[in-house]
Parts: structure tokens; C-alpha cells; sequence
């Protein structure tokens, strides 16, 4: 698979607690260089890094991050602050207790919710996978295809397990078709990448793929020119 196309399909990521401005700006540099989606980067630092990129680059930010038992309330609040700062696409958090509890309407009240303060800005919903069973994921696709998300994605990256190849192809089989899947978590090679996409992931949460690229002497020079 061409290079471009698996950077087109990462969000370049930093989202460690101590990520520092310096750090965020090198991301924001490197995701430009090799044309990745977007940075997907801490809230505190959609601003700055929004005028920082111009329109060179889409910031991406998580809300209820990483544990999603935040109020809806609250959610929804950080979302809106987000896209006034600049962020064009958000990444929220499920309230996984509701879902254990079977509180589907709550699940799904809330995604719409965010959705709703989200505009046309892109919304993908995490669901933490590692966390849950088959028939919860399963349900998941149903109430991500129904609240009128736009990606549903695997996982924080935070907890027990990233994503797995076994997973996007649970999602492709019960999404809807306006929904699209993004793998995160532990993507740590190309082929790795590549496999995700050509099981239907459009997107990949990770740091390590850039990270890899600017490892190869003359890379970046070569991905710099598309």
C-alpha cells in the first residue's frame, strides 16, 4: 500500500498528560510534513495549535477523556469550548458504566447530544473495546449508526488493550453505511496500518507510524513534496 494513503488515514497523536507545547508543535510540524489527517491533541491545546496550523492541518481534541464518565452536561460543554477554540473534529467517550448497565438510551441521548453541539464538525465515538464484550460492541454499532455519529473507534489508547484487526471487522459487519471505523491504540507498525485499512478502518489514532517514517534516513524529505 502507497505510503500516502496510510498517513492520509492517521490522526497523529500526542495525548500524554505531560505533553508539553513544544512537543504539540512538533507534531503539528511533523503531521504537516507527511500529511496526515490531523493531530488529535489534548483540549488545553486546540487553541494554540489551531492558530498555530492555520488551515494547514484539521485539530482534532477528545472529550471525556479517558474515562467517559463525565456528565453529559459536561460533555457537551467541553465539546463546544473545543470547536470555538479551532478543534474541526472531536473524539468522545462513552459512558461505558450506562452501557454495562444497559442504559442504551442514556448511551445514545448523550452521543446525540455531542453531535448536536458538534455541527458539521466530525464526531467519532470511542467505545473502549477492551472493556466490553461482543454482544456490547456489537450494540454499540447499532447505537453509534443510530445517534448519527460519524466513526465509531475502538478505543483511548489509556486502558487495558489498543485495537485489533478482530474488532474493525465486528464493526464493519454491524455499523450503517454512513458510519465509519477508526482503529486506535498499539498501531506500531506499517503493516499493522495497512492491515487496519484494508479491513475498512478510514482512520488510525497512533504516534508511532510518523515516529517510524522520520526513523528512515531521506523519508520525511520524500513525503514532504505531497
Amino acid at each position: 500500500m502507497d505510503r500516502k494513503k496510510i498517513f492520509q488515514s492517521v490522526d497523529h497523536t500526542l495525548l500524554l498528560q505531560g505533553a508539553t507545547w513544544e512537543e504539540i508543535k512538533q507534531i503539528c510540524d511533523d503531521a504537516c510534513t507527511y500529511g496526515t489527517a490531523s493531530v488529535c491533541i489534548p483540549p488545553s491545546y486546540v487553541k494554540r495549535a489551531s492558530e498555530y496550523l492555520g488551515d494547514k492541518m484539521a485539530v482534532c481534541t477528545v472529550i471525556g477523556f479517558p474515562n467517559g464518565y463525565n456528565t453529559t452536561a459536561a460533555k457537551v460543554f467541553e465539546t463546544k469550548d473545543a470547536i470555538q477554540n479551532g478543534a474541526a473534529e472531536i473524539d468522545m467517550v462513552i459512558n461505558i458504566g450506562d452501557l454495562k448497565d444497559k442504559a442504551y438510551h442514556r448511551v445514545e441521548e448523550e452521543i446525540r447530544q455531542i453531535k448536536a453541539a458538534c455541527g458539521d464538525k466530525i464526531l467519532k465515538v470511542i467505545i473502549e473495546t477492551c472493556l466490553l464484550t461482543e454482544e456490547e460492541k456489537i450494540k454499540m454499532c447499532e447505537i453509534v449508526t443510530n445517534a448519527g455519529a460519524d466513526y465509531i473507534k475502538t478505543s483511548t489508547g489509556f486502558s487495558t488493550a489498543g485495537a485489533t484487526f478482530a474488532d474493525i471487522e465486528l464493526f464493519s459487519r454491524h455499523i450503517g453505511a454512513d458510519v465509519k471505523m477508526k482503529a486506535a491504540g498499539g498501531i506500531s507498525s506499517f503493516d499493522d496500518a495497512e492491515k487496519f485499512i484494508s479491513l475498512g478502518a478510514a482512520r488510525l489514532g497512533t504516534s508511532r507510524i510518523v515516529k517510524l517514517a522520520k526513523a528512515e534516513p531521506g523519508e520525511a524529505q520524500q513525503i514532504e513534496g505531497y
